[in-house]
């Protein structure tokens, strides 16, 4: 299954996540439940601010990894 891979980062304030696929879609939260839940709404917004602009949305590249949209 392709997918949109996501990088989770981890540090002394909690996660953050982004999607190489998606410059500038980024979750961050205490946990990385939380950080999930983040990204993948903030796909969703991503996703449809681009199709209201008429704008292409990106392929996923990911091959494997952690698919949170397809």
């Amino acid at each position: 299954m392709t997918g949109y891979l996501a990088v989770f980062e981890h540090d002394n304030d909690g996660w953050s996540v982004y999607l190489p696929d998606l410059p500038g879609c980024v979750g961050t939260g205490t946990t990385r439940s939380e950080a999930q839940q983040e990204i993948t709404a903030a796909v969703a917004l991503h996703i449809e601010g681009l199709r209201s602009a008429g704008l292409p949305v990106p392929e996923p590249s990911a091959e494997a990894g952690e698919v949170i949209a397809a």
